[in-house]
């Protein structure tokens, strides 16, 4: 079956103007940041720029710890269409008091229009990713979430490309400052522009009472979250990536200058080889999970995030420091390939460890009090970043270590990071093993997939008791499943802790013991009526009395609730080449008695 493009989505008025608006909101950030960033890198000596990079990135992160829970509680409140135009409306002003700030070449300014325009994205933050569930279908959310993060980091990355080279111009009797003014300004009116196009998103909480102490509203909506095990480690993942990025771009000013002796524009070069690899990255999910929700590339993006960060940092272990070597000059020298190859390979890796996570958060969360979710995510993040700012100067400036072993350190701390997520949450590693198996070793392809419906009650029968079926159903099957089957099959270990951990607890009954046939029935029927998608296995060869009877009964409740049934078929297509077969899942409709 044919996956939908995701690129389509931007030829839809429900994401264009919203991906329009993240490109306008995250290029005025960055532009403002790192200009900043620049300047101060720079213009001043070694230490005291590391102290102000460091306070900078610190004070620009507070805002998402101190207002989110109200942001997202607005979110929930409000139309968030209207509440999305509203804060590209009050970005104008801030970005115009930003250039007032670099002419006045005032520190305490510029600080506190890096504090304003944290405060704009964290207003934004909540509406702009719990409004995605109510214009998109669940089979475009990870798609559109490639996209957004492209978005993100499409903007940030000629934010960062336009400030850096602007900042070179901001000096007496040039006129940089005035360029950034005319940019920051139109990119926020065009922002404003676009925004006015988005569709209407009711609230789904209307009647919201908007709690002002954020210290209780957060615990209130934390405890929520955590009865919700996938949703709250998402969270947690997801505030430690930004973590590791925020502190690689925080620092690639100090580390270009300082340790490999580069000019301005290898800063450029640098910030382009990590923003273009989480673009790559982001947009590759799609395709890689076949457009499914899944969390089974999450570990790989993980590792990919510290297999780049130890090759990076050795590298620039190795590598002979120049001065002011302009990008021809870097890129000549030793290593200097290597670098910029393993910058990109981080980056890769972060886009495809973070776009399934949002998503999942997205899908999973409770939609009453998603944007308050979603806001909760930015506290997290935003606590994550202040406390490794704060590290960031114990470590480079008293403990006075290089900002390559400090690389090196966090690449080995994003490994144990990692392996913590996965104990915590076992759902990763049940993806990421029906992942590999369905798309390396059994290269399974789907066809009639359409035939399972979006929502609602639908049942999926298979006669197949091998043990990797329940594998290649949970893997390709595009909405969440629950298993009925027999204890023989449940017995096999593999399918033991994969079901059992896959997020979905299944149904198991045994031949042998019909006294609990009551209780399974009752089970399936609330499945049902929760609208559950329900995968029956079945053993054709079993005729028993009591199996024929709990058929009959279970076909009973799916045709009084009128439930679609869909029958699978596993074929093996064989080849000469073991490394070219494949398995080919087809699924049909069936409507007769005779059939199950």
């Amino acid at each position: 079956m044919a996956r939908q493009n995701q690129f389509q989505l931007l030829g839809k008025r429900r994401f264009l103007p919203l991906f329009l608006t993240l490109i306008t909101v995250y290029f005025n950030n960055n532009i403002f940041r790192n200009a900043l960033l620049v300047i101060l890198a720079f213009q001043l000596a070694k230490n005291e720029a590391n102290t102000l990079i460091n306070l900078a990135t610190a004070l620009y992160l507070l805002p998402f710890f101190l207002f989110s829970i109200t942001a997202g509680q607005l979110a929930d409140r409000f139309d968030k269409s209207k509440f999305i135009r509203l804060i590209k409306l009050l970005e104008i002003p801030i970005v115009l008091l930003g250039a007032v700030a670099l002419y006045a070449n005032s520190k305490m300014l510029s600080f506190l229009v890096l504090f304003l325009l944290a405060t704009h994205e964290t207003f934004y933050g909540p509406a702009r990713y719990a409004v995605m569930p109510q214009h998109l279908k669940r089979k475009e959310l990870m798609g559109a979430n490639g996209l957004a993060q492209m978005a993100i980091f499409a903007g940030s990355l000629s934010g960062a490309i336009v400030g850096a080279l602007l900042a070179d111009f901001i000096k007496p009797g040039q006129h940089g400052v005035l360029y950034l003014s005319l940019v920051m300004s139109g990119i926020a009116v065009f922002g404003y522009l676009s925004s006015r196009a988005i569709p209407p998103a009711p609230p789904l909480s209307p009647r919201l009472k908007v709690n002002w102490n954020p210290v209780n509203q957060t615990l209130k909506i934390l405890q929520q979250t955590m009865k919700n095990p996938s949703v709250f480690y998402s969270i947690i993942a997801c505030s430690w990536f930004w973590l590791i990025s925020t502190t690689f771009i925080a620092q690639i000013p100090s580390f270009t200058k300082n340790t490999l002796g580069a000019s301005e524009p290898v800063v450029t070069l640098m910030i382009c080889c990590l923003t273009i690899g989480i673009s790559l990255g982001s947009l590759m999910c799609n395709t890689l999970s076949r457009g499914r929700i899944t969390l089974g590339i999450v570990p790989i993006g993980g590792l990919g995030i510290t297999l780049g960060g130890l090759g990076l940092g050795f590298s620039a272990l190795g590598f002979h420091t120049i001065s002011g070597a302009s990008i021809s000059e870097f890129i000549m020298s030793d290593n200097a390939v290597s670098i910029l190859l393993y910058t990109v390979l981080v980056g890769f890796s972060g886009g495809i460890f973070i776009v399934p996570l949002y998503t999942i958060i997205q899908d999973r969360a409770e939609k009453q009090i998603r944007g308050q979710i979603l806001a909760l995510n930015n506290m997290s993040y935003a606590l994550f970043v202040v406390i490794i700012s704060i590290v960031n100067i114990i470590l480079l400036d008293a403990a006075k270590i290089s900002i390559t072993q400090l690389i090196i350190f966090l690449a080995i701390l994003n490994l144990l990071a990692l392996i913590f997520i996965c104990f915590k949450l076992p759902e990763l590693l049940v993806h990421l093993t029906t992942w590999a198996y369905t798309n390396i070793v059994a290269r399974v392809q789907g066809e009639n997939l359409k035939l399972i419906p979006e929502q609602g009650a639908t049942l999926i029968i298979c006669t197949s008791m091998n043990y990797r079926a329940p594998l290649i159903l949970y893997e390709i099957i595009p909405r969440p499943v629950r298993f009925i089957l027999p204890q023989s099959l449940f017995n096999h270990k593999l399918i033991r802790f994969s079901l059992s951990n896959g997020g979905t607890q299944p149904i198991i009954y045994n031949s042998e013991k019909t006294e609990k046939n009551i209780n399974l029935l009752n089970e399936i029927e609330n499945a049902t009526k929760k609208e559950e998608l329900l995968c029956l296995f079945i053993d054709k060869q079993d005729h028993s009395s009591s199996i024929m009877k709990r058929r009959k009964q279970l076909w009973g409740i799916f045709k009084n609730h009128k439930v679609p049934i869909i029958q699978t078929l596993l074929q093996i297509k064989k080849t000469k080449s073991q490394l070219s077969r494949r398995t080919l899942l087809t699924l049909k409709n069936i409507y007769k008695d005779d059939d199950i």
